[in-house]
Protein backbone atom coordinates (compact mmCIF):
# COMPACT_ATOMS: atom_id res chain seq x y z
CA UNK A 1 0.00 0.00 0.00
CA UNK A 2 1.33 3.74 -1.03
CA UNK A 3 0.61 4.49 2.56
CA UNK A 4 2.00 7.92 3.92
CA UNK A 5 2.98 8.92 7.49
CA UNK A 6 2.51 12.86 8.36
CA UNK A 7 3.71 14.39 11.10
CA UNK A 8 2.54 17.74 11.88
CA UNK A 9 5.23 20.22 14.10
CA UNK A 10 6.53 17.14 16.08
CA UNK A 11 9.04 18.57 18.54
CA UNK A 12 11.24 16.24 20.03
CA UNK A 13 13.53 14.30 17.78
CA UNK A 14 13.60 11.06 19.66
CA UNK A 15 9.68 11.12 18.76
CA UNK A 16 10.82 11.59 15.19
CA UNK A 17 13.27 8.99 15.13
CA UNK A 18 11.10 6.69 16.72
CA UNK A 19 8.07 7.23 15.07
CA UNK A 20 10.32 6.02 12.03
CA UNK A 21 11.28 3.06 13.68
CA UNK A 22 7.63 1.98 13.87
CA UNK A 23 6.78 2.48 10.55
CA UNK A 24 9.44 0.44 9.40
CA UNK A 25 8.06 -2.31 11.20
CA UNK A 26 4.84 -2.07 10.12
CA UNK A 27 5.85 -1.88 6.08
CA UNK A 28 5.42 2.19 5.62
CA UNK A 29 8.72 3.98 4.07
CA UNK A 30 7.08 7.50 3.13
CA UNK A 31 7.29 9.49 6.13
CA UNK A 32 6.48 13.60 5.53
CA UNK A 33 7.16 16.11 7.90
CA UNK A 34 5.19 19.34 8.32
CA UNK A 35 6.60 22.47 9.55
CA UNK A 36 9.39 20.68 12.56
CA UNK A 37 10.26 22.35 15.60
CA UNK A 38 12.90 20.53 15.66
CA UNK A 39 15.97 18.96 13.76
CA UNK A 40 14.45 15.50 12.52
CA UNK A 41 17.90 14.90 11.96
CA UNK A 42 19.48 15.46 15.01
CA UNK A 43 21.58 12.43 16.63
CA UNK A 44 18.98 11.46 18.75
CA UNK A 45 16.73 11.06 16.08
CA UNK A 46 18.98 8.90 14.35
CA UNK A 47 19.27 6.93 17.73
CA UNK A 48 16.09 6.26 18.07
CA UNK A 49 15.04 5.12 14.64
CA UNK A 50 17.23 2.32 15.17
CA UNK A 51 17.68 0.48 11.45
CA UNK A 52 15.37 2.92 9.87
CA UNK A 53 18.07 5.57 9.73
CA UNK A 54 17.57 5.67 5.73
CA UNK A 55 13.92 6.11 6.01
CA UNK A 56 14.71 8.82 8.57
CA UNK A 57 16.87 10.86 6.15
CA UNK A 58 14.53 10.01 3.65
CA UNK A 59 12.18 11.62 4.84
CA UNK A 60 10.23 15.16 2.51
CA UNK A 61 9.73 18.15 4.85
CA UNK A 62 6.74 20.59 3.83
CA UNK A 63 5.74 24.19 4.94
CA UNK A 64 2.32 23.19 5.12
CA UNK A 65 -0.09 20.36 5.81
CA UNK A 66 -1.64 20.71 2.44
CA UNK A 67 1.44 20.72 0.42
CA UNK A 68 2.39 17.35 2.12
CA UNK A 69 -1.39 15.85 1.45
CA UNK A 70 -1.41 17.57 -2.36
CA UNK A 71 -0.95 14.26 -3.63
CA UNK A 72 -2.79 12.24 -1.71
CA UNK A 73 -6.72 10.96 -2.22
CA UNK A 74 -7.57 9.91 0.95
CA UNK A 75 -6.35 11.65 4.60
CA UNK A 76 -6.94 10.38 7.72
CA UNK A 77 -6.48 12.18 10.91
CA UNK A 78 -6.06 11.30 14.42
CA UNK A 79 -7.99 12.40 17.45
CA UNK A 80 -9.37 11.58 20.72
CA UNK A 81 -11.60 14.28 20.92
CA UNK A 82 -14.64 15.24 19.37
CA UNK A 83 -14.97 18.72 17.88
CA UNK A 84 -18.04 20.84 16.47
CA UNK A 85 -19.48 20.04 12.72
CA UNK A 86 -16.24 17.77 11.86
CA UNK A 87 -16.55 14.36 11.59
CA UNK A 88 -16.38 12.21 14.83
CA UNK A 89 -13.54 10.15 15.37
CA UNK A 90 -14.05 6.22 14.36
CA UNK A 91 -12.92 3.07 15.27
CA UNK A 92 -9.48 1.94 13.16
CA UNK A 93 -11.84 -1.00 11.72
CA UNK A 94 -15.00 0.86 10.93
CA UNK A 95 -11.95 2.75 8.65
CA UNK A 96 -10.21 -0.38 7.42
CA UNK A 97 -11.97 -0.74 4.31
CA UNK A 98 -11.98 2.81 2.79
CA UNK A 99 -8.10 2.93 3.93
CA UNK A 100 -7.00 -0.06 1.79
CA UNK A 101 -9.20 1.01 -0.48
CA UNK A 102 -7.54 4.13 -1.70
CA UNK A 103 -4.58 4.15 -3.93
CA UNK A 104 -2.18 7.09 -2.10
CA UNK A 105 -3.47 7.28 1.70
CA UNK A 106 -1.83 9.37 4.48
CA UNK A 107 -2.26 9.61 8.22
CA UNK A 108 -1.97 12.61 9.56
CA UNK A 109 -0.73 12.70 13.36
CA UNK A 110 -0.28 16.18 15.57
CA UNK A 111 2.21 17.60 17.66
CA UNK A 112 3.24 15.63 20.78
CA UNK A 113 1.49 18.50 23.35
CA UNK A 114 -1.95 19.09 21.25
CA UNK A 115 -2.66 16.53 18.22
CA UNK A 116 -4.19 18.25 15.34
CA UNK A 117 -6.03 21.41 15.76
CA UNK A 118 -9.09 21.93 13.31
CA UNK A 119 -7.60 23.21 10.69
CA UNK A 120 -5.44 20.34 10.12
CA UNK A 121 -8.49 17.94 10.79
CA UNK A 122 -10.60 20.56 8.02
CA UNK A 123 -7.66 18.69 5.53
CA UNK A 124 -8.78 15.11 6.39
CA UNK A 125 -11.79 13.02 5.24
CA UNK A 126 -12.01 11.09 8.10
CA UNK A 127 -10.70 10.86 11.67
CA UNK A 128 -9.34 8.01 13.80
CA UNK A 129 -9.57 7.40 17.48
CA UNK A 130 -7.29 4.60 18.66
CA UNK A 131 -9.20 2.87 21.15
CA UNK A 132 -7.98 3.24 24.62
CA UNK A 133 -8.58 3.06 28.44
CA UNK A 134 -10.16 6.19 30.24
CA UNK A 135 -6.08 7.83 30.22
CA UNK A 136 -6.34 8.65 26.31
CA UNK A 137 -2.67 9.74 25.79
CA UNK A 138 -0.01 7.62 23.55
CA UNK A 139 3.61 8.65 22.62
CA UNK A 140 3.73 10.11 18.81
CA UNK A 141 5.70 7.05 18.28
CA UNK A 142 3.06 4.77 20.07
CA UNK A 143 0.52 6.07 17.81
CA UNK A 144 1.87 6.04 14.60
CA UNK A 145 2.77 1.99 15.13
CA UNK A 146 -0.67 1.40 16.45
CA UNK A 147 -2.49 2.87 13.32
CA UNK A 148 0.27 1.70 10.95
CA UNK A 149 -0.57 -1.58 12.37
CA UNK A 150 -4.78 -1.24 12.26
CA UNK A 151 -3.99 -0.43 8.24
CA UNK A 152 -1.41 -2.73 7.42
CA UNK A 153 -0.58 -5.85 9.11
CA UNK A 154 -3.96 -5.65 10.68
CA UNK A 155 -6.11 -7.53 8.02
CA UNK A 156 -4.69 -10.26 4.73
CA UNK A 157 -7.36 -9.70 2.66
CA UNK A 158 -6.57 -7.38 -0.52
CA UNK A 159 -9.26 -4.99 -1.98
CA UNK A 160 -11.07 -6.50 -4.69
CA UNK A 161 -10.18 -2.92 -6.60
CA UNK A 162 -9.29 0.26 -5.99
CA UNK A 163 -11.01 3.28 -7.21
CA UNK A 164 -8.86 6.42 -8.16
CA UNK A 165 -10.40 9.46 -6.18
CA UNK A 166 -9.57 13.27 -6.46
CA UNK A 167 -6.54 14.42 -5.05
CA UNK A 168 -6.46 16.52 -1.67
CA UNK A 169 -5.05 18.93 -3.76
CA UNK A 170 -7.96 18.99 -6.26
CA UNK A 171 -10.52 19.25 -3.67
CA UNK A 172 -8.81 21.62 -1.93
CA UNK A 173 -8.76 23.93 -5.20
CA UNK A 174 -12.85 22.74 -5.24
CA UNK A 175 -13.55 24.15 -1.44
CA UNK A 176 -11.87 27.43 -2.10
CA UNK A 177 -14.12 27.62 -5.87
CA UNK A 178 -17.33 26.33 -3.38
CA UNK A 179 -16.38 29.17 -0.83
CA UNK A 180 -16.14 31.59 -3.50
CA UNK A 181 -19.53 30.82 -5.65
CA UNK A 182 -21.07 30.82 -1.79
CA UNK A 183 -19.91 34.51 -0.76
CA UNK A 184 -20.97 35.54 -4.37
CA UNK A 185 -24.46 34.27 -4.58
CA UNK A 186 -24.76 35.36 -0.53
CA UNK A 187 -25.32 31.76 0.31
CA UNK A 188 -23.05 32.57 3.47
CA UNK A 189 -21.26 35.53 4.61
CA UNK A 190 -17.49 35.89 6.40
CA UNK A 191 -18.61 35.21 9.75
CA UNK A 192 -20.89 31.93 9.10
CA UNK A 193 -18.72 30.95 5.74
CA UNK A 194 -16.03 28.81 7.80
CA UNK A 195 -18.49 26.73 9.67
CA UNK A 196 -20.67 26.17 6.21
CA UNK A 197 -17.99 25.34 4.50
CA UNK A 198 -16.81 22.36 6.69
CA UNK A 199 -21.10 21.32 6.51
CA UNK A 200 -20.00 20.62 2.81
CA UNK A 201 -16.33 19.37 3.25
CA UNK A 202 -18.24 16.44 5.08
CA UNK A 203 -20.38 15.79 2.84
CA UNK A 204 -18.52 16.15 -0.20
CA UNK A 205 -15.78 14.04 1.75
CA UNK A 206 -18.29 11.17 1.68
CA UNK A 207 -18.55 11.39 -1.72
CA UNK A 208 -15.08 10.17 -2.44
CA UNK A 209 -15.36 12.23 -5.85
CA UNK A 210 -13.01 11.14 -8.63
CA UNK A 211 -10.77 13.76 -10.50
CA UNK A 212 -13.62 14.11 -13.35
CA UNK A 213 -16.35 14.52 -10.82
CA UNK A 214 -14.42 17.38 -9.31
CA UNK A 215 -13.93 19.42 -12.57
CA UNK A 216 -17.44 18.36 -13.33
CA UNK A 217 -18.56 20.11 -10.20
CA UNK A 218 -15.97 22.96 -10.40
CA UNK A 219 -17.81 23.42 -14.07
CA UNK A 220 -21.13 23.75 -12.27
CA UNK A 221 -19.43 26.64 -9.90
CA UNK A 222 -17.82 28.48 -13.20
CA UNK A 223 -21.51 28.55 -14.79
CA UNK A 224 -23.20 29.82 -11.84
CA UNK A 225 -19.92 32.63 -11.77
CA UNK A 226 -20.17 33.57 -15.52
CA UNK A 227 -24.31 33.80 -15.21
CA UNK A 228 -24.40 35.80 -12.35
CA UNK A 229 -21.71 38.40 -13.87
CA UNK A 230 -23.82 38.02 -17.28
CA UNK A 231 -26.93 39.64 -15.70
CA UNK A 232 -25.32 41.73 -13.50
CA UNK A 233 -26.77 40.63 -10.07
CA UNK A 234 -25.45 41.83 -7.20
CA UNK A 235 -27.11 39.19 -5.06
CA UNK A 236 -29.05 40.11 -1.35
CA UNK A 237 -26.96 38.21 1.22
CA UNK A 238 -29.56 35.23 2.03
CA UNK A 239 -30.38 32.14 4.73
CA UNK A 240 -27.26 30.09 5.49
CA UNK A 241 -28.64 26.78 5.67
CA UNK A 242 -26.26 25.60 8.31
CA UNK A 243 -27.20 28.27 10.70
CA UNK A 244 -30.00 26.09 12.58
CA UNK A 245 -27.28 24.09 13.90
CA UNK A 246 -25.65 24.60 17.35
CA UNK A 247 -23.31 27.26 17.05
CA UNK A 248 -19.37 26.39 17.13
CA UNK A 249 -16.30 28.23 18.17
CA UNK A 250 -14.34 29.34 14.61
CA UNK A 251 -11.31 29.44 16.71
CA UNK A 252 -8.61 26.39 16.53
CA UNK A 253 -8.69 24.72 19.29
CA UNK A 254 -5.67 22.04 21.02
CA UNK A 255 -6.44 18.66 20.66
CA UNK A 256 -6.03 15.65 22.80
CA UNK A 257 -4.26 12.40 21.46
Amino acid sequence: MNLAVVLVSPKTPGNVGAAARAMLNMGASDLRIVAPRCDYLDPQAVAMAVHAADLLRGARVYATLREALADRDLSVGTSARIRADLPAPRHPGQLRPLVRGAAAPALVFGPEETGLINSDLEQCQVTVRIPTGDYASLNLAQAVLLVCYEFLQGVDEVPEHTRKTATREEMEATYGHLREVMHLIGYTDAVRARHTLRLWRSLLDRAQMSSGESRLFRGLLRQVQWKVGSVGVTPVSGPDFGSELDPVQEEDGPANH
